[in-house]
Protein backbone atom coordinates (compact mmCIF):
# COMPACT_ATOMS: atom_id res chain seq x y z
CA UNK A 1 0.00 0.00 0.00
CA UNK A 2 1.69 3.25 -0.96
CA UNK A 3 1.89 5.60 1.98
CA UNK A 4 0.23 9.01 2.18
CA UNK A 5 2.71 11.48 1.49
CA UNK A 6 3.74 14.16 4.08
CA UNK A 7 5.91 16.43 2.00
CA UNK A 8 2.56 19.38 1.82
CA UNK A 9 2.45 18.84 5.46
CA UNK A 10 5.57 20.31 7.16
CA UNK A 11 4.78 20.00 10.96
CA UNK A 12 4.66 16.51 10.31
CA UNK A 13 8.13 16.92 8.19
CA UNK A 14 9.63 18.87 10.55
CA UNK A 15 8.41 15.88 13.39
CA UNK A 16 10.06 13.14 11.16
CA UNK A 17 13.19 14.58 10.36
CA UNK A 18 13.78 15.35 14.78
CA UNK A 19 13.43 12.09 15.23
CA UNK A 20 15.77 11.07 12.53
CA UNK A 21 18.27 11.95 13.95
CA UNK A 22 17.78 9.85 17.13
CA UNK A 23 16.94 6.71 14.66
CA UNK A 24 20.29 6.95 12.77
CA UNK A 25 22.38 7.81 16.27
CA UNK A 26 24.28 4.40 16.09
CA UNK A 27 24.64 4.34 11.81
CA UNK A 28 22.85 2.40 9.37
CA UNK A 29 23.02 -0.99 10.70
CA UNK A 30 22.05 0.29 14.01
CA UNK A 31 18.63 -0.51 15.88
CA UNK A 32 17.02 2.55 14.71
CA UNK A 33 17.47 1.87 11.07
CA UNK A 34 14.42 0.15 10.69
CA UNK A 35 12.31 3.26 12.20
CA UNK A 36 14.53 5.51 10.07
CA UNK A 37 13.40 4.28 6.91
CA UNK A 38 9.87 4.16 7.75
CA UNK A 39 9.97 7.67 8.38
CA UNK A 40 12.17 8.53 5.39
CA UNK A 41 9.41 6.70 3.20
CA UNK A 42 6.70 8.84 5.31
CA UNK A 43 8.16 11.79 4.41
CA UNK A 44 8.54 10.95 0.56
CA UNK A 45 5.70 9.26 0.06
CA UNK A 46 6.73 6.25 -2.21
CA UNK A 47 6.22 2.58 -2.45
CA UNK A 48 9.15 1.72 -0.15
CA UNK A 49 12.67 2.71 1.28
CA UNK A 50 15.52 0.84 2.33
CA UNK A 51 18.87 1.74 4.11
CA UNK A 52 22.09 -0.04 3.73
CA UNK A 53 25.70 -0.18 5.17
CA UNK A 54 28.36 -0.55 3.18
CA UNK A 55 28.45 -4.14 3.23
CA UNK A 56 25.15 -4.39 1.16
CA UNK A 57 22.95 -4.94 5.02
CA UNK A 58 19.91 -3.72 4.25
CA UNK A 59 17.01 -2.48 6.24
CA UNK A 60 13.86 -2.17 4.23
CA UNK A 61 10.50 -0.04 4.91
CA UNK A 62 7.71 -1.31 2.99
CA UNK A 63 7.65 -3.96 -0.14
CA UNK A 64 11.13 -5.09 -1.00
CA UNK A 65 12.02 -5.53 -4.52
CA UNK A 66 14.00 -8.98 -6.70
CA UNK A 67 16.29 -6.32 -8.37
CA UNK A 68 16.68 -3.99 -4.97
CA UNK A 69 20.04 -5.93 -4.64
CA UNK A 70 21.54 -5.79 -7.76
CA UNK A 71 20.87 -1.50 -8.06
CA UNK A 72 22.16 -1.60 -4.39
CA UNK A 73 25.22 -3.41 -5.29
CA UNK A 74 26.04 -1.40 -8.25
CA UNK A 75 25.36 1.67 -6.60
CA UNK A 76 27.87 0.89 -3.65
CA UNK A 77 30.71 -0.43 -6.21
CA UNK A 78 30.25 2.47 -8.51
CA UNK A 79 29.73 5.34 -6.17
CA UNK A 80 27.29 6.97 -8.15
CA UNK A 81 23.39 7.09 -8.21
CA UNK A 82 21.43 4.11 -10.40
CA UNK A 83 18.12 3.97 -11.42
CA UNK A 84 16.49 0.60 -12.66
CA UNK A 85 12.82 1.23 -12.90
CA UNK A 86 11.54 2.46 -10.18
CA UNK A 87 14.31 1.47 -8.14
CA UNK A 88 16.69 4.41 -7.11
CA UNK A 89 19.64 3.79 -4.95
CA UNK A 90 22.30 6.67 -3.96
CA UNK A 91 25.22 6.30 -2.45
CA UNK A 92 25.56 7.49 1.41
CA UNK A 93 29.37 9.61 1.41
CA UNK A 94 31.16 10.70 4.94
CA UNK A 95 34.93 11.52 5.20
CA UNK A 96 35.07 11.22 1.35
CA UNK A 97 34.00 7.36 1.31
CA UNK A 98 31.23 5.27 0.79
CA UNK A 99 29.75 4.72 4.59
CA UNK A 100 25.99 2.83 2.87
CA UNK A 101 23.26 3.51 0.18
CA UNK A 102 20.17 4.90 0.11
CA UNK A 103 17.29 2.91 -1.86
CA UNK A 104 14.31 4.35 -3.01
CA UNK A 105 11.34 2.04 -4.67
CA UNK A 106 9.00 4.89 -6.26
CA UNK A 107 8.88 8.13 -8.34
CA UNK A 108 10.83 10.81 -6.53
CA UNK A 109 12.14 14.00 -8.43
CA UNK A 110 16.04 14.28 -8.51
CA UNK A 111 16.14 16.99 -6.41
CA UNK A 112 14.28 15.76 -3.31
CA UNK A 113 16.79 12.75 -3.70
CA UNK A 114 19.52 14.92 -3.64
CA UNK A 115 18.44 16.87 -0.31
CA UNK A 116 17.06 13.67 1.45
CA UNK A 117 20.74 12.20 0.71
CA UNK A 118 22.48 15.08 2.00
CA UNK A 119 19.82 14.94 5.14
CA UNK A 120 20.75 10.86 6.03
CA UNK A 121 24.40 12.25 5.64
CA UNK A 122 24.16 15.32 8.07
CA UNK A 123 22.24 13.25 10.23
CA UNK A 124 25.29 10.45 10.24
CA UNK A 125 27.78 12.58 10.79
CA UNK A 126 25.89 13.94 13.68
CA UNK A 127 25.22 11.04 15.32
CA UNK A 128 29.31 10.02 14.60
CA UNK A 129 30.51 13.47 16.18
CA UNK A 130 28.05 12.79 19.49
CA UNK A 131 29.71 9.38 20.12
CA UNK A 132 32.90 10.88 19.50
CA UNK A 133 32.24 13.62 21.91
CA UNK A 134 30.74 11.05 24.64
CA UNK A 135 33.78 8.73 23.97
CA UNK A 136 35.83 11.63 24.75
CA UNK A 137 33.71 12.75 27.61
CA UNK A 138 34.32 8.88 29.42
CA UNK A 139 38.20 8.96 28.45
CA UNK A 140 38.91 12.46 30.57
CA UNK A 141 36.74 10.94 32.91
CA UNK A 142 39.46 7.69 33.72
CA UNK A 143 41.68 10.26 33.17
CA UNK A 144 40.26 12.33 36.07
CA UNK A 145 39.98 9.74 38.07
CA UNK A 146 43.76 8.77 37.97
CA UNK A 147 44.53 12.54 38.72
CA UNK A 148 42.39 12.55 41.52
CA UNK A 149 45.28 13.32 44.54
CA UNK A 150 47.37 10.40 45.17
CA UNK A 151 49.53 12.04 47.93
CA UNK A 152 45.72 12.76 49.66
CA UNK A 153 45.62 8.67 49.35
CA UNK A 154 48.63 8.30 50.86
CA UNK A 155 47.68 10.89 53.72
CA UNK A 156 44.81 9.37 54.72
CA UNK A 157 46.17 6.17 54.86
CA UNK A 158 49.16 6.90 56.84
CA UNK A 159 46.74 8.72 59.18
CA UNK A 160 44.32 5.61 59.67
CA UNK A 161 47.32 3.52 60.28
CA UNK A 162 48.58 6.11 62.98
CA UNK A 163 44.96 5.33 64.71
CA UNK A 164 44.86 1.97 64.55
CA UNK A 165 46.37 1.07 68.11
CA UNK A 166 46.16 4.41 69.44
CA UNK A 167 41.98 4.32 68.80
CA UNK A 168 41.48 1.73 67.25
CA UNK A 169 37.18 2.76 66.63
CA UNK A 170 37.95 5.71 64.92
CA UNK A 171 40.54 3.98 62.65
CA UNK A 172 38.12 1.42 61.82
CA UNK A 173 35.40 4.08 61.11
CA UNK A 174 38.22 5.91 58.68
CA UNK A 175 38.37 2.76 57.07
CA UNK A 176 35.24 2.67 55.96
CA UNK A 177 35.38 6.43 55.04
CA UNK A 178 38.10 4.99 52.96
CA UNK A 179 35.99 2.50 51.25
CA UNK A 180 33.12 4.68 50.35
CA UNK A 181 35.65 7.40 48.76
CA UNK A 182 37.74 4.73 46.71
CA UNK A 183 34.18 2.77 46.05
CA UNK A 184 32.52 6.27 44.36
CA UNK A 185 35.67 7.76 43.03
CA UNK A 186 37.96 4.80 41.55
CA UNK A 187 34.47 2.06 40.75
CA UNK A 188 33.03 1.88 37.10
CA UNK A 189 30.04 3.94 37.36
CA UNK A 190 26.84 4.90 34.79
CA UNK A 191 27.40 8.10 33.09
CA UNK A 192 25.49 10.25 35.38
CA UNK A 193 24.59 10.41 38.95
CA UNK A 194 22.43 12.81 41.23
CA UNK A 195 23.36 15.89 43.42
CA UNK A 196 22.57 13.82 46.56
CA UNK A 197 25.17 11.36 45.68
CA UNK A 198 28.14 13.73 44.97
CA UNK A 199 27.28 15.58 48.50
CA UNK A 200 26.93 12.26 50.06
CA UNK A 201 30.72 11.71 48.25
CA UNK A 202 31.96 15.44 48.95
CA UNK A 203 31.04 14.59 52.45
CA UNK A 204 32.79 11.25 53.19
CA UNK A 205 35.87 12.74 51.51
CA UNK A 206 36.06 15.92 53.69
CA UNK A 207 35.72 13.47 56.66
CA UNK A 208 39.20 11.94 55.58
CA UNK A 209 40.68 15.19 54.64
CA UNK A 210 39.70 16.71 58.15
CA UNK A 211 41.16 13.79 59.87
CA UNK A 212 44.14 14.45 57.60
CA UNK A 213 44.39 18.08 57.92
CA UNK A 214 43.02 18.43 61.62
CA UNK A 215 41.21 21.90 62.95
CA UNK A 216 43.27 23.84 60.39
CA UNK A 217 39.61 22.51 57.83
CA UNK A 218 36.62 23.91 58.58
CA UNK A 219 33.48 22.99 56.40
CA UNK A 220 29.58 24.06 55.98
CA UNK A 221 27.33 21.84 53.65
CA UNK A 222 23.90 23.00 52.66
CA UNK A 223 21.80 21.30 49.94
CA UNK A 224 17.90 21.94 49.20
CA UNK A 225 15.91 19.10 48.87
CA UNK A 226 14.59 20.41 45.94
CA UNK A 227 17.46 19.63 43.83
CA UNK A 228 18.87 16.45 45.46
CA UNK A 229 17.46 14.02 42.53
CA UNK A 230 18.86 16.51 39.56
CA UNK A 231 21.46 14.18 37.94
CA UNK A 232 24.97 15.36 36.80
CA UNK A 233 28.39 13.83 35.27
CA UNK A 234 29.97 11.60 38.30
CA UNK A 235 32.82 13.54 40.07
CA UNK A 236 31.68 17.17 39.42
CA UNK A 237 32.21 18.43 43.18
CA UNK A 238 34.67 16.21 44.45
CA UNK A 239 37.48 17.88 42.31
CA UNK A 240 36.49 21.30 42.77
CA UNK A 241 36.22 20.29 46.82
CA UNK A 242 39.99 19.15 46.41
CA UNK A 243 41.44 22.19 44.47
CA UNK A 244 39.70 24.33 47.20
CA UNK A 245 41.92 22.54 49.71
CA UNK A 246 45.05 21.84 47.84
CA UNK A 247 45.43 25.34 46.64
CA UNK A 248 43.52 27.45 48.67
CA UNK A 249 43.31 25.94 52.42
CA UNK A 250 46.14 23.45 52.98
CA UNK A 251 48.88 25.67 52.05
CA UNK A 252 47.86 27.75 54.81
CA UNK A 253 49.62 28.03 58.38
CA UNK A 254 46.04 28.69 60.17
CA UNK A 255 43.55 26.53 57.32
CA UNK A 256 40.51 28.18 56.18
CA UNK A 257 36.82 27.18 55.35
CA UNK A 258 34.93 25.31 52.61
CA UNK A 259 31.23 26.47 51.98
CA UNK A 260 29.67 23.72 49.53
CA UNK A 261 26.03 24.69 48.49
CA UNK A 262 23.66 23.48 46.54
CA UNK A 263 19.80 25.63 45.56
CA UNK A 264 17.75 25.65 42.73
CA UNK A 265 17.72 29.11 40.74
CA UNK A 266 14.60 29.19 37.72
CA UNK A 267 15.39 25.94 36.09
CA UNK A 268 18.49 25.48 36.82
CA UNK A 269 20.71 23.62 39.87
CA UNK A 270 23.14 26.15 41.15
CA UNK A 271 26.53 24.19 43.21
CA UNK A 272 29.05 26.83 44.12
CA UNK A 273 32.41 25.68 46.23
CA UNK A 274 33.62 28.23 48.18
CA UNK A 275 36.69 28.82 50.28
CA UNK A 276 38.61 31.83 51.89
CA UNK A 277 41.88 30.54 51.03
CA UNK A 278 44.81 32.33 49.05
CA UNK A 279 43.07 32.78 45.84
CA UNK A 280 44.54 33.55 42.58
CA UNK A 281 45.01 35.72 39.45
CA UNK A 282 42.04 35.61 37.55
CA UNK A 283 43.53 35.63 34.09
CA UNK A 284 45.44 32.74 35.74
CA UNK A 285 42.17 31.23 36.67
CA UNK A 286 40.96 31.66 33.30
CA UNK A 287 43.99 30.08 31.77
CA UNK A 288 43.30 26.71 33.68
CA UNK A 289 39.18 26.70 33.13
CA UNK A 290 40.41 27.34 29.07
CA UNK A 291 42.63 24.59 29.73
CA UNK A 292 46.07 26.60 28.78
CA UNK A 293 47.60 25.76 32.16
CA UNK A 294 47.63 23.44 35.04
CA UNK A 295 48.02 23.89 38.27
CA UNK A 296 44.19 22.46 38.85
CA UNK A 297 42.34 18.75 39.25
CA UNK A 298 40.06 18.34 36.67
CA UNK A 299 39.12 21.98 36.46
CA UNK A 300 38.64 22.16 32.61
CA UNK A 301 38.03 18.57 32.73
CA UNK A 302 34.60 19.12 34.76
CA UNK A 303 33.69 22.01 32.52
CA UNK A 304 34.01 20.38 29.07
CA UNK A 305 32.31 17.87 30.35
CA UNK A 306 29.22 19.65 31.59
CA UNK A 307 28.84 21.13 28.72
CA UNK A 308 29.21 18.32 26.54
CA UNK A 309 26.23 16.91 28.56
CA UNK A 310 23.92 20.62 28.85
CA UNK A 311 25.12 22.73 26.30
CA UNK A 312 27.29 26.23 26.15
CA UNK A 313 25.39 28.01 28.58
CA UNK A 314 26.36 25.36 31.89
CA UNK A 315 29.72 24.61 33.20
CA UNK A 316 32.09 26.27 35.60
CA UNK A 317 32.22 30.33 36.26
CA UNK A 318 35.26 30.63 38.77
CA UNK A 319 35.54 34.17 41.01
CA UNK A 320 38.79 34.46 42.57
CA UNK A 321 41.09 37.28 43.52
CA UNK A 322 44.89 36.79 44.90
CA UNK A 323 44.01 36.90 48.87
CA UNK A 324 40.49 36.90 48.66
CA UNK A 325 39.50 32.94 48.38
CA UNK A 326 37.65 31.44 45.15
CA UNK A 327 34.41 30.65 44.59
CA UNK A 328 33.35 28.21 42.15
CA UNK A 329 29.54 28.50 40.67
CA UNK A 330 28.28 24.86 38.73
CA UNK A 331 25.16 25.47 36.84
CA UNK A 332 23.33 22.70 35.43
CA UNK A 333 19.66 22.36 34.41
CA UNK A 334 17.02 20.71 36.99
CA UNK A 335 16.08 18.50 34.26
CA UNK A 336 17.40 17.66 30.44
CA UNK A 337 15.99 15.02 28.23
CA UNK A 338 17.99 11.77 28.35
CA UNK A 339 20.51 12.67 30.89
CA UNK A 340 18.96 10.44 33.64
CA UNK A 341 20.99 9.21 36.73
CA UNK A 342 22.19 5.41 36.99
Amino acid sequence: MRPRSERADPIATLGHVRRLAANLAEGLSGPGAAAAAQRLRRILGVRSVGLSDPNANLTWSGDSDDAAAAVLHRALRTERNVTEGPLTAAPLTLDGAVAGALLVDGPIPGRALKEVVLLVEYLLEHGRLQESAERAARSELRALRAEISPHFVYNALTVIASLMRSDPERSRELILDFADYARYSLARHGEYTTVADEFQAIETYLVLQRAVIGDRLRVQIRVTPDVLAVPLPYLVLQPLVENAIRHGIETRERGGAIHVHGEARGGDCLITVEDDGVGMDPAHAAAILAGRSTGSVGLSNVDRRLRTSYGAWYGLVVETERDAGTRVLVRVPLSQPGVVAS
